[in-house]
């Protein structure tokens, strides 16, 4: 492991970003809510942790899959929303290719923020894992038809593909965008993480733990990013995003 500390302020597109700003007393809107509305089949309520992705990104999908795991052996409810890469990155220097990719990208979030709007939590959590699974596992193309294949994977009209083409809602698109990112500051990526009251970045793992270590791993960034005084811990990625 690298001793080297780097901040590479401005200087490149996000996904994820060295600086963690995190605010202790951030998502209090969520916080009410998060142990209401869902309960085990114990009857016992659920702490709903509050997720913020845009499908392309491949770490924000790996820890999504984390966090499914980790409602099998924590009393957790996953919550999704949408957040904008396109959004994020939005007058930072970055080259032509990488700014034609992100502006692709306003379809699949226009798509994912009409979901939830006109179906609901459950449909686009349902949507989210079928994108996702073409995009990162089966490497689909990042084009219409895939989006229209993942609708019709989880029985929503293909007609809900045409919102990617229309701006009409982006205001409640970065409305989205801003709830999740705002409260950890806009020098981090996805994905963002709303629970009890706290607010963080990340984390930013691969491969997605499993089982116990699940539970672990969850119990671990909270504690860490409940600290009022903890803002930072990060070593170099050895390897890319691993899907299994």
């Amino acid at each position: 492991m690298s001793g080297k500390h780097h901040h590479d302020k401005g200087k490149r597109d996000k996904h994820q970003h060295d600086k963690h700003p995190g605010k202790p007393d951030a998502s209090k809107k969520h916080d009410k809510a998060s142990k209401r509305g869902h309960k085990n089949g114990k009857g016992a309520p659920l702490t709903e942790v509050h997720l913020w992705v845009d499908p392309g990104c491949p770490w924000a999908w790996l820890t999504s899959r984390w966090l499914l795991e980790v409602e099998k052996v924590r009393p957790v409810k996953t919550i999704f929303h949408v957040m904008s890469l396109a959004v994020l990155n939005s007058g930072r220097d970055m080259s032509d290719d990488r700014r034609r990719s992100l502006d692709r990208g306003w379809a699949h979030v226009r798509v994912m923020l009409a979901v939830a709007e006109e179906y609901g939590q459950d449909k686009l959590a349902a949507f989210y894992t079928a994108l996702g699974t073409r995009y990162h596992v089966n490497r689909e193309g990042r084009d219409r038809q895939t989006v229209i294949n993942a609708l019709a994977d989880v029985d929503l009209p293909a007609e809900l593909a045409e919102r990617g083409d229309t701006g009409d809602n982006d205001d409640a698109l970065r409305a989205s965008h801003h709830e999740g990112m705002d409260p950890v500051g806009m020098e981090v990526g996805t994905p963002v993480i709303h629970v009890g009251g706290i607010a963080f970045f990340g984390p930013v793992i691969s491969p997605a733990p499993k089982g116990k270590a699940a539970g672990k791993l969850f119990d671990h960034a909270v504690g860490l990013a409940s600290y009022p005084g903890f803002f930072e811990l990060k070593r170099t990625r050895t390897v890319g995003p691993i899907f299994d």
